[in-house]
C-alpha cells in the first residue's frame, strides 16, 4: 500500500495575508466602545445601529457582528434583524472600559496609531526609517507623543494593556523574600508597582518616568489606595541616575533601544543595585533559535516602525549584555503568552 502523501494547502497561507480584516473588526469594536456597552445589558441589531450612528445596510451591520460572534468575542441569540448580541466571558472581563480588568487601551493604540504606520511596513524596510507621527520631525517616540495630552493618555494605557498580564505573573512568580525595595524604570501608568505592592505587602515600591507621565500614575495609584508604598520620581533614565533600590524593572523598555543605549542602561542598572540585587527586563523574549516567538519577532519588526534603532532580542542576547555589565548570574521567567522576564541577580 503506498503512503499517503499530503498535499500543499493554502489556507495558512490565506489566513495570515487576510489576517488584517478580523484584526481590523476587533479594533474597531474596541475603538467604538462596543463591548462597554454590552457589558451594560445585551443589545439587538438595530440598538447597536442606534447606538453608534452606524448608516450601513442591516446585512453589513449584521456581517459586523457576526464576525466578532465567529472570533468567539460576542455572543448571540437570534439571527439577523432578530439578534440579540451580549459579550463573551473573556470579552466582558478584559475590553470593558469600565472594570479595571480592561486591556483595551493597547488595542486602542493599535487602531489608532500602529495601523496604518504598519502599511508601510515596505517602505521601513528599504529606508531602515521609521514611519510614525515623529518621521521627518527630528523626533524620538516618546518626544512626538507626549506633546498632546490625549496621545499620552493613550499611549500609557495600551502599555497598561499589553503588560499586565505579565505584571501579575510576575507579582506572584519572582521570589521577593529576599528584598524590600522596587523601582520600575520606564514606569509608565505604575501598573507593574501596584501589582508587585499588592501581591507582596512587604514590598516598597518607585515608579519613576518622565513628566508628563506621573499625573496618570497618581490616578492609577491612588485608585489602588496604595501611596502609602508606592511613590512617583519623574527624570530621564538616560540622564539622571536610577534611585538606589533592590530590585529594577525596565518593561518594555529596552527593546525602544539600540544595543550600545540598552547596554548603558543596563550598566545604570548594575551600579545602582546593592550586591544581591535583581534586574529585571519583561519582554515577549525571542527564543534563542528565532523561529517560535512571533510577537517578538513582530514586536521587532513594531520597533523598526516606532523607533528606527530599536529591536527585540534573545535570552542570549540579554546574558551577554548582562555580563558585560557585571552580572553573575541570569534567569528566565515565563510569564503570560510569549512574554518573559529576563533576570539579572549582581552577586
Amino acid at each position: 500500500m503506498q503512503p499517503t502523501t499530503q498535499q500543499p494547502n493554502p489556507a495558512s497561507i490565506m489566513q495570515v495575508g487576510l489576517g488584517f480584516w478580523p484584526s481590523k473588526v476587533l479594533l474597531t469594536a474596541v475603538n467604538e466602545g462596543l463591548f462597554t456597552h454590552l457589558a451594560k445589558k445585551p443589545l439587538s441589531l438595530k440598538e447597536i445601529k442606534h447606538l453608534f450612528h452606524w448608516h450601513c445596510m442591516d446585512r453589513h451591520a449584521s456581517d459586523f457582528l457576526d464576525t466578532l460572534v465567529a472570533l468567539k468575542f460576542l455572543k448571540r441569540e437570534g439571527i439577523g434583524e432578530n439578534a440579540i448580541y451580549s459579550n463573551a466571558d473573556d470579552t466582558n472581563v478584559f475590553l470593558d472600559k469600565e472594570k479595571p480588568s480592561y486591556i483595551g487601551g493597547i488595542l486602542e493604540m493599535m487602531n489608532n496609531r500602529l495601523f496604518g504606520f504598519w502599511s508601510n511596513l515596505d517602505e521601513a524596510m528599504k529606508t531602515g526609517k521609521l514611519q510614525n507621527e515623529a518621521a521627518n520631525q527630528g523626533e524620538n517616540l516618546y518626544e512626538a507623543i507626549y506633546k498632546s495630552p490625549e496621545k499620552t493618555r493613550e499611549f500609557v494605557h495600551a502599555m497598561t494593556g499589553i503588560q499586565i498580564g505579565n505584571f501579575i505573573a510576575f507579582s506572584t512568580k519572582f521570589d521577593f523574600s529576599k528584598y524590600k525595595t522596587l523601582c520600575d524604570i520606564g514606569g509608565s501608568g505604575a501598573m507593574l508597582s501596584i501589582q508587585v505592592a499588592k501581591h507582596n505587602p512587604h514590598m516598597s515600591c518607585n515608579s519613576f518616568d518622565l513628566p508628563p507621565i506621573e499625573a496618570v500614575a497618581k490616578e492609577n495609584i491612588n485608585y489602588f489606595n496604595l501611596s502609602d508604598r508606592i511613590k512617583t520620581t519623574t527624570g530621564d533614565f538616560f540622564t539622571d541616575p536610577f534611585p538606589k533600590v533592590d530590585v529594577i524593572v525596565m518593561g518594555h523598555i529596552l527593546h525602544n533601544w539600540s544595543e550600545e543605549k540598552k547596554l548603558n542602561l543596563i550598566k545604570k542598572a548594575y551600579e545602582a543595585l546593592p550586591e544581591g540585587g535583581a534586574f529585571v527586563t519583561i519582554e515577549n523574549i525571542i527564543d534563542n533559535q528565532r523561529s517560535q516567538n512571533i510577537l517578538g519577532l513582530t514586536m521587532s519588526l513594531n520597533m523598526l516602525i516606532e523607533t528606527e534603532e530599536g529591536f527585540d532580542y534573545t535570552h542570549d542576547d540579554f546574558e551577554n549584555w548582562a555580563k558585560q555589565a557585571g552580572f553573575k548570574t541570569v534567569d528566565q521567567i515565563p510569564l503570560a503568552g510569549p512574554a518573559s522576564a529576563a533576570i539579572a541577580y549582581k552577586y
